[in-house]
């Protein structure tokens, strides 16, 4: 075969020489025997049994991409850990996103952070997020709400580019009764619900009607909208889930239908998110801790369903709340009437009881509801007993 002037052929050896290979090049008369090393040949673009093997001469190189962030303001360790694959892509628009995100009132300090957080941010395109963007704008009142889901979940808006997705779900949504407060509340609490397929929305939408009238609520639109509002996190949920603690529910606090509605579409709604074992192994935890300080099953109960939060608790954590407050000669009995002092972490609870016990408070005989006051109200209490 003949090889035009100025052209060359490669010849590669067997796998093992694959470190030092030897290649012809042609130029005219003349023969040039060339060593490669395997980092080199790397670099070349070449044909093997029919597939191209391209040198991906327009990626950026790493150094640049890593110069650019750092000079953005970007935790690069931070992102290589949490996307490493990202530094490996084409197509980044680092220089583009940031330039979107500033005419949309977005701070330097707050891209920097949601780069550092969810790098895959700067692989989308402007028309994307515009697109993207203007969706959003139809739940959302300003750019500064967006910005501000952004900031605390970047991962939301820059997980999935299927705007089309996005656009269906939001129509579906309108569609079932929510309304435009609704899923302001969705996006800013539980995002991941409009980068949910379609079907997967429908699914739990038409789950949660079905249930509604299997237990006598003739309202399935009014029961779909006020458990979604409840627990906004719901339709991230797997219906499996929720089937299994609505029947943890009605079996264990012997719920009638009615009873069963009114809890898990307001305080109760919240319960539906956990995994049915960790419900049953944290109440069954509550039981006997009340129990040994010498509670009934119909206070237990009452206990609860007047507090479902405490199901959140675990046995440690619930254990030593109560040991604290006990340990202050505080009755159970004065704990089961105020339930929500166990929203206090255990060190708030000691350092509130160190201050009130100080300042002469008897927290055996007085109201223990100040243990779990907001801190500027409890701080202003703090002050009138100290001045008393």
């Amino acid at each position: 075969m003949s090889i035009p002037k100025g052209w060359g052929y490669l010849t590669i050896l067997a796998p093992q020489n694959l470190l030092c290979m030897r290649s012809n090049f042609l130029f005219g008369s003349r023969c040039w025997m060339i060593r490669f090393s395997a980092e080199i040949f790397k670099s070349v673009s070449y044909r093997l049994s029919g597939v191209k093997y391209d040198n991906e001469e327009n990626k950026p190189s790493e150094n640049e991409l890593v110069n650019n962030l750092l000079t953005m303001g970007v935790d690069v360790k931070m992102a290589k850990k949490r996307q490493p694959g990202v530094f490996n892509k084409t197509g980044i628009n680092e220089q583009d996103l940031k330039v979107f995100l500033l005419s949309k009132g977005a701070s330097k300090e707050v891209i920097a952070s949601v780069i550092s957080r969810y790098p895959r941010a700067i692989t989308r395109t402007t028309e994307n997020l515009s697109k993207r963007w203007d969706l959003l704008r139809t739940i959302m009142t300003s750019d500064l709400e967006i910005v501000n889901i952004l900031e605390r979940s970047p991962e939301s808006f820059f997980r999935s580019t299927n705007n089309v997705n996005l656009e269906n779900n939001i129509k579906f949504l309108y569609s079932v009764g929510l309304t435009r407060k609704c899923l302001c509340r969705l996006l800013t609490n539980a995002p991941r619900t409009f980068s949910n397929s379609l079907d997967l929305n429908k699914q739990m939408v038409e789950f949660l009607q079905e249930v509604c009238l299997s237990l006598g609520h003739s309202d399935p639109i009014d029961f779909v909208r006020k458990i979604i509002f409840k627990n906004p996190f719901i339709l991230i949920q797997s219906t499996k889930r929720i089937k299994a603690n609505i029947k943890f529910l009605q079996s264990t606090f012997n719920l009638n239908n009615e009873e069963l509605l009114v809890l898990i579409c307001g305080p109760g709604a919240e319960i539906l998110d956990l995994s049915n074992d960790c419900a049953k192994r944290n109440y069954t935890n509550i039981k006997e801790k009340l129990f040994s300080l010498g509670c009934t099953e119909q206070e237990v109960q009452k206990f609860v369903l007047s507090y479902p939060d405490v199901i959140f608790l675990g046995e440690k954590k619930f254990n030593d709340k109560i040991d604290c407050l006990i340990e202050e000669n505080i009755s159970i009995s004065h704990i089961i009437e105020n339930p929500r002092v166990l929203d206090s972490s255990i060190s708030t609870l000691r350092s509130r009881i160190k201050e009130l016990v100080n300042a002469g408070y008897n927290l055996s005989t007085s109201n223990i509801t100040l243990l779990s006051w907001s801190q500027k109200r409890y701080k202003a209490k703090l002050k009138k007993l100290n001045i008393g």
